[in-house]
């Protein structure tokens, strides 16, 4: 029974270094190719010597046949248990778990997909990674979508020949831009931007009412000595006249791009959320999470489908590991002084 006892030890040992290398290599290839790797034919065979080990694993500890001390440690026998469910859940949200669920369950999930969802619109349809088309048992209504950018701090230029330069908020500072291409100054920031008419004649002001418009005001004199004014805006992306050199835009970098989702069931609205990046939508068995949007006129957005199979088995298979941890190192002392353990 030793010598039993020691070959499962130092297979389990084995198998568990060949998981570690191969986590690492996984890690170097991207998330795409450590899939196709993980799922190859090659490690197939990996797998289920893996698999063939946790069921013999779980035989011995219900038998008590090689391994009572872990029922006489409880510390040992979370931290063993913790162990076992991770594995146990990795494998449930597998490829291949989710193909046995379906076949002899009948749980047919989405593993893994993407969404696109117009404004104003609603959609049901996931296209997964193999390419098809499939769908949820509820439908996601995009309400809204919007960009956050941080305030700011420079004013971008460029002409025609894709010459850029970048010059500081800094009003009344004229910076030149060399001889060929002229001067620019900044002449007034705006925090909310308003065209007024006043018998007749137009006129920009910085006003007091409900809203944010933020603008600047910009006089680019040109080499010839022509001086033309330009209204540059933050929420709307740089656009160029015909006759002007220069294109000016007065935005800062992107801080969070946002998802105003509604899930909609039987009709009604059963749940709402702001999605943003590394804040996700959980419901109906799924992580919906921010992945892109439409870089042009932010008029949908691309969702990142999810499933959670096996994933709270994981969750469990860790708060089991990190018991089992603080048992051995802090608890067990003090209980076996007091004659617990």
């Amino acid at each position: 029974m030793n010598k039993f006892r020691y070959f499962v030890m130092w297979a389990a040992l084995i198998l568990l270094v060949v998981l570690i290398v191969l986590s690492i290599y996984g890690a170097f290839l991207g998330a795409a190719d450590a899939q196709l790797f993980f799922n190859s034919l090659p490690l197939a065979s990996y797998w289920l010597v893996l698999g063939y080990w946790l069921i013999l694993g779980c035989a011995l500890l219900a038998g008590r046949v090689s391994f009572r001390k872990l029922i006489k440690a409880p510390a040992l026998l979370l931290i063993h248990s913790g162990c076992l469910l991770v594995l146990v859940g990795a494998m449930v949200g597998s490829e291949a778990g989710q193909k046995i669920q379906k076949k002899y369950f009948g749980m047919d999930k989405i593993r893994r997909g993407q969404m696109q969802i117009f404004q104003n619109q609603e959609s049901r349809q996931v296209q997964s990674d193999s390419g098809q088309i499939k769908e949820l048992p509820f439908s996601i209504r995009l309400k809204d979508f919007r960009i956050e950018y941080y305030k700011p701090t420079d004013l971008r230029i460029q002409n025609r020949q894709g010459n850029t330069w970048k010059i500081p908020i800094l009003l009344n500072t004229e910076f030149d831009l060399g001889s060929e291409f002229g001067k620019v100054t900044i002449l007034k920031q705006f925090r909310n931007f308003l065209i007024t008419i006043d018998d007749g004649i137009r006129k920009a002001i910085d006003s007091n009412q409900a809203g944010s418009n933020p603008a600047l005001e910009v006089q680019i004199e040109y080499p010839d000595g022509t001086t033309i004014t330009r209204y540059v805006f933050e929420r709307f992306q740089g656009h160029i006249h015909p006759e002007d050199k220069f294109l000016l835009v007065y935005k800062g970098a992107i801080r969070d791009f946002i998802s105003d989702l509604a899930i909609i069931e039987n009709g009604k609205i059963v749940a709402e959320k702001n999605v943003e990046v590394n804040h996700p939508l959980h419901f109906g068995g799924y992580y919906f999470y921010q992945h892109a949007y439409d870089p042009h006129a932010e008029q949908y957005t691309i969702l990142m489908v999810v499933s959670d199979s096996g994933l709270f088995i994981v969750y469990a298979g860790y708060l089991l590991l990190l018991a089992g941890v603080f048992w051995h190192f802090w608890l067990k002392h003090p209980f076996k002084k007091q004659g617990c353990v």
